[in-house]
């Protein structure tokens, strides 16, 4: 079981918006000198709502090339549609990923019965560990804690990502689901909590910007070290909140080129951090010792 800081990885681009295959080695060397615990490629963090199918699985292989087994790598490959889903799940088994992160069906609004259909489908379909990720707040779908148990018996879904932000949601998951099935924060702000009451890690946007600690903070949290965790999460509160102060990624990847990593590429519709924001994300890297 993969366990600790999973970072959802940034995908730098140019100014242009094309890919930055080198500033993407750079970033995963960054992260295994850090102590990220695993990588996520292509995630919503990685934009891949604006990448066409080529690109993401191009970003894919690249992660999955410059890791060369150091670390563990986890794919995003989920879709509204389940064809598609499957065919991205596909090629990053084929890439060598070692799990995919599948994100709920966005803006078609399936039913609960629609969501296990669909999941089912990609596992029956792909044998590579499959992790569902729950985030309503983009998706307007709430996969429900009585959805993933019945997910849970399948043989190829091993865990998910519940970014709801409600602590409550994982002890009815683990009910449902038993100890063997990975629960993941996808809420920073709530993750040191998540994982003292007994959660996996977290799949992380805060990583990105402060590897270290949060790598530090999850591992207090997760070996019960409450008073460790907490004082470690003290200096990442407000990364929290301020890599959130515009639609993620925007933050994080200003945030990111700051620390000399990449440079100033972000793809439309999305746009560059507004100057306003600047001194509030740069005072919360200071707080977390980033600069």
């Amino acid at each position: 079981m993969i366990e600790g800081s999973i970072v959802a990885l940034v995908t730098p681009m140019k100014a242009d918006g094309s890919l930055d295959k080198t500033s993407l080695q750079k970033l995963v060397e960054f992260h295994l000198q850090q102590g990220t615990d695993a990588l996520v490629a292509v995630g919503t963090t990685g934009e891949s709502a604006t990448l066409d199918e080529e690109e993401h699985c191009q970003v894919i292989e690249w992660v999955v090339e410059f890791s060369a087994g150091r670390i563990p790598v986890i794919a995003g490959t989920g879709a509204n549609a389940t064809k598609e889903a499957i065919t991205l799940t596909q090629r990053a088994k084929a890439a060598g990923a070692d799990a995919c992160l599948l994100v709920t069906p966005y803006y078609n609004k399936p039913t609960q019965e629609g969501l296990f259909q669909h999941y089912r489908a990609i596992n029956d379909a792909v044998d590579i560990p499959q992790i569902l990720y729950n985030v309503p707040g983009r998706t307007a779908c709430d996969m429900l804690p009585e959805t993933i148990g019945r997910l849970s018996v399948l043989n190829h879904i091993v865990g998910v990502k519940e970014a709801t932000g409600d602590l409550s949601r994982l002890k009815q998951i683990r009910a449902l689901c038993g100890g063997d099935f990975a629960v993941y924060s996808g809420d920073d702000a709530t993750s040191r909590e998540f994982c003292l009451l007994g959660g996996n890690g977290s799949i992380t946007v805060t990583g990105n910007v402060a590897p270290k600690l949060v790598h530090e903070m999850l591992t207090a949290a997760i070996q019960g070290d409450a008073q460790t965790a907490l004082a470690i999460d003290e200096k990442l509160m407000g990364l929290h909140k301020a890599l959130f102060i515009q639609a993620n990624p925007i933050p994080v990847k200003w945030a990111v080129a700051e620390m000399g990593l990449m440079g100033m590429g972000i793809r439309l519709p999305l746009t560059w951090l507004t100057p306003d924001c600047f001194e509030a994300v740069s005072a919360a890297m200071y707080q977390a010792e980033v600069f």
